[in-house]
This record gives structure tokens, C-alpha cells and sequence, in this order.
């Protein structure tokens, strides 16, 4: 897949989620600039694209996607406030985040903190309220299995714990791969596996298929860091919009500083080809879905 049709992905996304920015209005509104500042960033909105690719891919009607609109913005709000807070001082301390100054330059390191902790929030705001709304049983049913789905992959035992262990392990210089495994699973693969596994729900998928479908999420998550990784050693700062080299300067123990740059490599094409495997063995309808994990193989950014 190629970059201009990924743009048209990103763009019909954009469009299904815009309507859930939040309003810049009232007394507390410069909360609301800050949130929307990171929102509205220029993300490749990745994750929007994957539930929308998984649905159609196991079944689902394109002219229902507007369905889930709601949980495509709440996952996408998700993962900009987990952004906001790794950018922070106390965290990452990153000036910059796709070629802008990242929120608590702009905004502060206090008002940045607000705006991550209220786009969480405003997240689950979001699916609640179009919960409550929703008149048909069965998508009801479909929209609570998907809200648990994302509160897990997102909460304590998902993304937040791979924050936690990655923090710990900061402070120490004998990083195991087991650790750095799981960093990843959940740092990184857990907001994979999420937009998939919503996708599967919403199409009325199987659980055997539900679960292949995390599978195809943790091997494509992987990938993806292991990329990330890749980059921070090899990539342009120009296409990336960031410093790169910040994983030697800072001394962290990443898949290519244990494994290698060249057996990272090998690693991320195995891996990736493998989840590759898997959605052609069980897709019901044409997908974009195979192509964009091609695409994110590859990406230079």
C-alpha cells in the first residue's frame, strides 16, 4: 500500500471522528485547546484504520462503520493522552512530537497533565454516552464487549503496565529480553490488538477468530516497535519529525541494542510476515488490512 492511499484511510477516518473533538468553550476551555492541540496533531490515525479494516475484513458492512465512529475517536483519544504523558519531563521529557512541539511546551508540563488525564477521561465519556444511545440490542451488546475490550488493553494490565515496567526498567542497565518482551506487548501491541479485536466484535466475528485477531495485534505490535527501534537507530529525522538517536543517548536498552540491528531486522520481517499469514487464512471480505500491515512494515517514519 502506498502512501497516498493510506492518506485516504487517515483522511476517511479523520472524517468519522472529527464530529467527537472536543468543544473549545467554557471556563475551563484552555483544557480543552491543549487536548485538542495533541488530538488534532496530524497522527497517521492507525488505529481508527485497523477497526475499520478488521470489521470489514471478517464481514462487516462499510456503510456501518459510522456505528463504532464513537469508539474509533475514544481509541484515538487513548492513545494521544498516552502521548501528551510520555512526552512529559518526568517521562520521556521529548521537545518535539510529529514535527511540533510537543503539548507541555506549548501548554506547560501542569496544563499537558490536565489534558492527557482529561482525554481519558472524555474517551470513556464518549462510548458511554453513545452507548446509552444506541437502540439495537445486539450493537449495544457489541459496543460494551468492545469498551471492556479497550479499557483492558489501555488500563493496568495493559498499556499502563508496559509503561510502568519500561519506567523500572530505566533505572537499572541489565534489561532482559523477557522484560523488554513484555514492555512491548503492552506498551505497544496492546493498542494493536485493541482497534483489531473491536473491529472482530463489531463484525459479529467468532471467538476463535476474536482471537486470532489478538494474535495478528501482538505479532504486528512487536513488529511495529521493533520498527520504532529500527528508526530511532537508522531513520531520517526529517521524515520522522523527532530527534533520532534518543534510545543511545539515553542509554536504553532496546530490541536492537540486545538483539542486534541486523537480527532486529530478520526478527521484525518474520514476525510481521507471520501476522500477514493469519489474516489471509481467515478473511470473509476484501481488506485493506494485509496491505497497511505491509505498509507499516516498511514506513521510514
Amino acid at each position: 500500500m502506498n502512501a497516498e492511499k493510506m492518506n485516504e484511510l487517515a483522511g476517511f477516518a479523520e472524517r468519522m471522528i472529527l464530529p467527537y473533538f472536543p468543544k473549545e468553550e467554557g471556563m475551563q476551555k484552555r483544557i480543552f485547546e491543549a487536548m485538542n492541540y495533541s488530538f488534532e496533531a496530524g497522527g497517521k490515525r492507525i488505529r481508527p484504520i485497523l477497526m475499520m479494516e478488521s470489521f470489514k475484513m471478517l464481514g462487516g458492512d462499510e456503510n456501518d462503520i459510522d456505528h463504532f465512529a464513537p469508539f474509533m475517536a475514544a481509541l484515538e483519544m487513548i492513545h494521544t493522552y498516552s502521548l501528551i504523558h510520555d512526552d512529559l519531563p518526568a517521562v520521556d521529557n521529548d521537545d518535539f512530537r510529529r514535527g511540533k512541539p510537543t503539548n507541555h511546551k506549548v501548554f506547560g508540563e501542569t496544563t499537558a497533565i490536565f489534558a492527557g488525564d482529561a482525554m481519558c477521561n472524555y474517551a470513556y465519556e464518549v462510548m458511554i454516552e453513545d452507548i446509552l444511545k444506541e437502540p439495537d440490542s445486539i450493537w449495544k451488546n457489541k459496543k460494551i464487549e468492545a469498551m471492556n475490550v479497550l479499557a483492558r488493553k489501555a488500563g493496568a494490565n495493559g498499556m499502563l503496565a508496559g509503561q510502568m515496567v519500561d519506567y523500572l526498567c530505566e533505572q537499572k542497565t541489565d534489561t532482559s529480553l523477557e522484560e523488554l518482551m513484555f514492555i512491548h506487548e503492552k506498551k505497544t501491541a496492546a493498542l494493536i490488538q485493541a482497534p483489531l479485536v473491536m473491529g472482530a466484535i463489531f463484525a459479529g466475528a467468532n471467538r476463535e477468530k476474536i482471537a486470532r485477531m489478538e494474535q495478528v495485534g501482538y505479532l504486528i505490535g512487536i513488529s511495529f516497535q521493533i520498527q520504532d527501534d529500527i528508526l530511532d537507530c537508522i531513520g531520517s529525522e526529517e521524515k520522522m519529525g523527532k530527534k533520532t538517536g534518543s534510545d543511545a543517548k539515553n542509554e536504553k536498552t532496546t530490541y536492537v541494542t540486545i538483539k542486534g540491528l541486523k537480527q532486529a531486522q530478520e526478527d521484525q520481517v518474520r514476525m510481521s510476515k507471520e501476522a500477514e499469514g493469519l489474516l489471509v487464512s481467515m478473511a470473509d471480505s476484501e481488506s485493506n488490512l494485509r496491505d497497511i500491515v505491509e505498509y507499516l512494515i516498511h514506513r521510514e517514519y
